[in-house]
């Protein structure tokens, strides 16, 4: 596997250098007439009487137009002022209709000097293409093995290093995106924690920019990470915990760091899971996909930060040495642990990354984790569960969410909910005796190993998968939501 390319090209192009040939959407508005001369005045009459109609519909394919060598589609009524989560659904179901009709190339035609002059409406509209081509063939020989549409030109009156950014940008994005849903909609016995540390190789090697590092159990055990070795003791295959370290901003700068959570599969151990949609438990590794997705479109967008990403890989299984309920570890940080429900090792793996990574004097940490079921009784598939010490890292984390429609919702770490952790053989239990708060408490157990750096903790287990139906696959998230995250806030 390699970095995941869905297009094969995206470029830029002015108006007058766009490839004839193609299949063109137009985003209608009076600027694009007035300012192309794609256009003849028969056709230009047509289109706006065609447009004055409000009975008609917003999409038109015409071959009425045949003598411009191509099929158009023009598009109407796209309001830009729209939430980023119902823009990038509408351009999502643009692209597929494409694919539907079998157009190969096309030119996008967009009016950036009036309607679409936000620089962000061209990154999303990449970005969205790239992800809304993505097939999945890995292990299916009777897939359709790539979509339809492969080229696009981003027809624009003026360009500029600007647009020019954007569209680098968005394409990174959606690549990086689908790295992650491609690592994840891989099956268990293919996507072992080896798999995934000797990917991460060939995509630092394929893209550039950025270091990778591999510790061996044998390398943790010296460490003294008996959290993480807990989860892994029943499992044939050993795990890894991988850093990537980019420096792209000033030399000597502190970096930022994301965490994220890579069980490979969870069975729960020996507190073993019901057998209804255990499939699913392959993509237990969601957070760690989603922050190599990440370190991948900064590192081949060359964004000027330092960041720092770092994946605790292993599988959760039952066998005749796994760890058991009421089992003691200690964790990296000398802190024991009670293991009160081997079902919770997110959180054993991610304390002694957590702990692991304070040695890069972290500006800030969000560590990514399909955590909790708990948070999708909460927040349902629509975003993600937030917490942290530092307010601002939060609220920045909100905004990202909100620019990007990958949604996040915070909520609260407050000292009272720290004692359901209580534990009369350890420092503390690895989950609370009852059902309440399972989300937050989660983030309270992470919080112990967080206290000398400002952390967030994004639990997606909602929004990570699509569990049924024709789209049942890996999302992606929150690769978008980190991405402008690490942009914004370097």
């Amino acid at each position: 596997m390699a970095f995941y390319k869905a297009l094969e090209n995206v470029e830029l192009k002015k108006y007058s250098e766009a490839s004839p040939s193609n299949f063109k959407v137009i985003f209608y508005s009076k600027g694009l007439f007035k300012s192309t001369k794609l256009f003849d005045k028969e056709i230009k009459a047509k289109v706006s009487n065609y447009f004055e109609d409000d009975s008609k519909s917003s999409l038109m394919i015409s071959k009425e137009f045949s003598h411009l060598d191509a099929d158009i589609l023009f598009v109407r009524d796209f309001d830009n002022k729209k939430s980023a989560y119902k823009r990038g659904g509408w351009l999502a179901s643009l692209f597929l209709a494409l694919d539907k009709y079998g157009v190969e190339s096309a030119n996008i035609y967009v009016d950036t000097t009036q309607q679409f002059k936000d620089k962000n409406f061209v990154f999303e509209l990449v970005k969205t293409a790239e992800k809304a081509t993505y097939r999945y063939t890995d292990t299916n020989p009777n897939t359709k093995k790539e979509s339809t549409l492969r080229n696009i030109e981003v027809c624009v009156e003026k360009s500029s290093a600007a647009l020019k950014s954007s569209v680098e940008l968005g394409l990174n994005v959606g690549r990086g995106a689908n790295t992650a849903r491609n690592l994840g909609n891989r099956p268990a016995n293919h996507a072992t924690p080896t798999y995934i540390a000797d990917q991460i190789k060939a995509l630092a090697k394929e893209i550039g920019g950025f270091k990778v590092k591999v510790l061996e159990e044998e390398d943790m055990e010296k460490l003294g990470m008996g959290s993480l070795l807990s989860v892994s003791r029943g499992s044939v295959e050993p795990a890894k915990l991988v850093t990537m370290e980019y420096q792209g901003g000033k030399k000597g700068g502190k970096p930022v760091v994301l965490v994220g959570k890579g069980v490979t599969f969870d069975t729960g151990g020996i507190s073993l899971k019901p057998g209804a949609k255990m499939d699913e438990m392959k993509w237990d590794m969601s957070g760690a996909g989603s922050v190599i997705g990440t370190m991948c479109a900064v590192a081949a967008s060359k964004i000027p930060v330092n960041l720092v990403c770092a994946v605790g890989l292993t599988e959760n299984m039952p066998a005749g040495n796994a760890t058991k309920p009421g089992d003691v570890v200690t964790s990296m940080s000398g802190q024991t642990i009670e293991i009160l429900n081997t079902d919770a090792e997110g959180r054993l793996v991610l304390c002694d990354v957590l702990t692991y990574i304070g040695k890069y004097d972290p500006k800030y940490v969000v560590d990514v984790a399909t955590l909790t079921g708990a948070v999708i009784v909460a927040l349902g598939s629509v975003a993600a569960g937030v917490m942290g010490n530092d307010q601002k890292l939060v609220d920045n984390i909100l905004e990202a969410g909100q620019a990007t429609g990958e949604k996040a919702w915070q909520l609260p770490l407050w000292d009272e909910y720290q004692t359901y952790l209580h534990s009369n053989f350890a420092d503390m239990a690895n989950i609370a005796p009852g059902r309440a708060a399972g989300t937050i408490e989660g983030g309270c157990f992470i919080s112990r190993f967080t206290e000398d750096y400002k952390w967030a903790h994004l639990d997606i287990a909602g929004v990570a998968d699509i569990g049924d139906g024709k789209n049942k696959g890996s999302t992606g998230k929150p690769v978008g939501l980190l991405f402008e995250l690490v942009n914004s806030n370097r």
